[in-house]
């Protein structure tokens, strides 16, 4: 991290989100929690209410994972309008729904009344920033892919993307930015549809499909496979260092000796299978009886509570989760 991207970096005060859906509102509950004064910006009636409660549901957990000075749900205030909302901006985040053709407007848009030095970051899950900024005729080297984690408020991880037309200076102003809010800010070297994690994350997805349409599981027993199984680990070493030490004392060297030849297994389809209306049924009527008796309000309060601790968990037995932007 740069001294000129850190001392940039603390002139951010004015964040302005654009998009107030389930990411945008876990947006603004994490900056609000950090102290900084939020503009939300949506043209629908009903967002102002929906955000605030959001907010509103969320903050406990804020609260008990520690606010900043000058915290306060006061620092939210919303402006339809575009060109006003991001007129005083430091920061921009934008969350319209995953359209290209949308995205590409609104950025431009933004990119037309936003001030030279603000960053334009989306958080779009699979668009290329090159092509995000394709139509921007003023200032693209600012725009960047800044893809966080549901619940945006307490996932650490945000996948940082720069297009063909971004500077350096951009990358290493987002990065400390996130960086300052105790997030884990992964700078991706070359940009790919769905960046990293959701790539990882499509292929047990396709595959979890497969395995309930082919009737080997239901939905259910492909949850716990992975909650009682590999998700454990997962939660600490991630896949390659969980794979390192099954190799014993060689490690990865000899995994890869053993096992390496099951590659060529066909294990995986990997292609997703068509999602017919016997397999869609499935897979709602399963997650529904997964849940049944229990309010979506009562699962997310699980949820963070588990991710609060869980992290308290990560910082005690992986002492590099402690390292603020080291992944």
């Amino acid at each position: 991290m740069t001294i000129e991207a850190l001392e940039s970096t603390k002139k951010i005060k004015n964040i302005t989100v654009v998009g107030t859906g389930v990411i945008g509102n876990g947006w603004i509950t994490r900056f609000l929690a950090n102290g900084y004064r939020v503009t939300a910006s949506d043209p629908d009636p009903a967002a102002e209410k929906r955000t605030r409660d959001a907010v509103n549901r969320a903050w406990p957990a804020m609260k008990e994972t520690g606010l900043a000075p000058g915290a306060s749900l006061s620092n939210l205030s919303f402006e339809k309008d575009l060109q006003k909302a991001v007129s005083t901006a430091d920061y921009v985040q934008e969350n319209v729904p995953e359209r290209e053709a949308l995205k590409r407007k609104v950025i431009t848009e933004i990119d037309q009344h936003a001030s030279e030095a603000t960053i334009i970051a989306s958080s779009t899950s699979g668009i290329l920033p090159s092509t995000l900024q394709a139509d921007c005729l003023y200032h693209p080297e600012r725009v960047i892919v800044a893809h966080p984690f549901h619940p945006v408020y307490l996932m650490p991880l945000v996948e940082i993307v720069g297009g063909n037309k971004t500077v350096g200076s951009t990358i290493e102003k987002a990065r400390s930015f996130y960086d300052q809010m105790s997030m884990k800010p992964l700078v991706i070297k070359k940009e790919i549809e769905g960046h990293v994690a959701d790539r990882l994350m499509e292929a047990i997805w396709r595959e979890a499909l497969h395995i309930v349409n082919d009737g080997i599981a239901t939905t259910d027993e492909v949850d716990a496979s992975i909650v009682y199984g590999p998700g454990l680990r997962w939660a600490l070493m991630g896949p390659f260092m969980t794979l390192h030490m099954g190799g014993g004392k060689e490690g990865m060297k000899h995994l890869l000796e053993q096992f390496g030849p099951a590659l060529k297994l066909p294990w995986t389809k990997l292609v997703a299978p068509e999602l017919t209306d016997e397999l869609t049924e499935k897979v709602i009527t399963g997650c529904e009886s997964q849940t049944a008796g229990t309010t979506m309000e009562e699962l997310e309060e699980r949820r963070d509570q588990f991710l609060i601790e869980l992290q308290e968990l990560l910082k005690k037995y992986w002492p590099a989760a402690t390292i603020n932007g080291d992944i």
